[in-house]
């Protein structure tokens, strides 16, 4: 095992389920991080960058749930929830917050290793789109939150700043505008959508440089919007 290998943190209170996941995970050729706490385990998922997350919901200071929904604002490292929670209910939530997969306890070992490889060999092939972004003069850490443009702090409201991570952290990919209202708004809003192209105009006015001759929040007619970091060729 080296720098190479995968990076693994594991966020589970119990010290015991801790060091049994963190050794079958060694036996897969992963290093493993461990966290008690939310605070603690968002903490070393920004510092360290891990490859992939390993849940448990029921922590001291915090829901699991809102772990993911912090992680997922500016990280798309794949998370495997392990939880005593057994309720549909319970795994929807996690599942809706960005988890990516769920295995309820006890589990055996053989399943979270197979698990854990699957989710190894997918997050290779389609990578982390990271906390730090550039584009045009804007420079935007979502791990902290920040937003500047030419060196100057930019506000943006809550949803604006959501719509933004959305862009950011899907690079050229077409965004539909009811995924784009799903992410921001809500699965409830999507009748909604002039809310979409209102903000996407404050965003263009905030950060292009020319919002009328946007370069990096495009308009797909009829479809949506795609983000853009680099400007076109001319």
């Amino acid at each position: 095992m080296n720098a190479q290998s995968p990076l693994t943190l594991v966020v589970e209170d119990e010290p015991q389920i801790r060091r049994f996941v963190c050794s079958a995970l060694r036996d897969e050729s992963c290093r493993a991080s461990e966290a008690g706490s939310v605070a603690q385990g968002l903490d070393l998922a920004a510092r360290e960058r891990p490859d992939l997350v390993i849940l448990d919901l029921g922590l001291p200071d915090r829901d699991g749930v809102d772990f993911i929904r912090e992680l997922r604002v500016w990280s798309a490292v794949p998370v495997l929830i392990l939880s005593a929670r057994s309720d549909e209910s319970d795994k929807i939530a996690a599942l809706d917050a960005g988890a990516d997969d769920y295995l309820t306890k006890p589990f055996g070992i053989g399943e979270l290793r197979a698990r854990v490889r699957a989710m190894l060999r997918r997050s290779q092939m389609c990578g982390d789109a990271g906390a730090l972004h550039a584009f045009g003069d804007v420079e935007a850490d979502l791990a902290r939150h920040v937003v500047r443009r030419a060196g100057a702090d930019i506000h943006l409201t809550p949803q604006e700043y959501r719509l933004l991570v959305q862009m950011l952290t899907n690079p050229g990919r077409v965004l539909t505008q009811a995924f784009l209202i799903d992410k921001v708004w809500g699965p409830g809003n999507r009748e909604n959508n002039h809310y979409l192209r209102i903000y996407v105009a404050r965003l263009r006015h905030k950060l292009e440089a020319d919002p009328a001759r946007p370069r990096h929040i495009l308009t797909e007619t009829g479809v949506g919007y795609r983000f853009q970091p680099q400007s076109p060729a001319h």
